[in-house]
């Protein structure tokens, strides 16, 4: 029996050498040779010290901010542990609502969004991006149109000249990839840093 069993182990000890360790750390040092700043998770500094990640949106609630579009994260409700809360952009708990085109409460949340997005663009076209939420809940990126629809609020809450504001923002797009791949968008986190240097210079 045991020239049967210590093949087997010897297997499952070389295999579990060569897909748990070998391989993870390979890859781990191509990509960081090949592509360091992706394969540390596409960190953004400002001034020296990390402020968020390319890949991870943040929740801007002020005025003087771009908002990313809504989303859908949810927290324990530290007053109950068997609830939970919303908690916009919780990178712990990366989640859609999975409510249903039917679903009462996404109509609702969905006319909610529209009225807040209303009151602080004006009226016009509303971005569908601006007001669901991501597959994930954490999507850094928003559409060129939810941006520029911003434009004015966030140049009256700043104080600044609209038209400059408007060539950050057109700066900011980032084209789809080879032209064909993605659509055209706006990562917020790193418009609103370039906003904070617009009005700083």
């Amino acid at each position: 029996m045991l020239q049967h069993v210590r093949p087997a182990v010897v297997l499952l000890l070389l295999f579990s050498a060569l897909t748990g360790l070998v391989y993870p750390l390979a890859v781990t040092g191509i990509a960081q040779l090949a592509m360091p700043r992706q394969a540390s998770g596409s960190l953004i500094e400002k001034n020296g010290v990390v402020v968020g990640s390319a890949l991870i949106g943040q929740n801007f609630k002020s005025d003087r901010y771009f908002h990313p579009r809504p989303s859908a994260t949810t927290d324990t409700d530290p007053n109950d542990a068997t609830k939970t809360i919303d908690a916009p952009y919780n990178a712990a708990n990366s989640t859609g609502s999975n409510l249903g085109p039917t679903s009462q409460k996404l109509v609702d949340r969905v006319k909610a969004s529209v009225e807040a997005w209303r009151a602080m663009a004006g009226p016009g076209p509303v971005p569908a991006d601006a007001v669901t939420t991501s597959a994930s809940g954490l999507d850094p990126d928003v559409s060129p149109a939810a941006a520029l629809a911003q434009v004015g609020s966030v140049a009256k809450a700043r104080g600044l000249d609209e038209s400059k504001l408007r060539q950050l923002v057109e700066a900011s797009i980032e084209r789809p990839f080879l032209g064909l791949i993605g659509e055209p968008r706006i990562n917020i986190l790193q418009l609103n840093l370039g906003l904070d240097r617009l009005q700083s210079s």
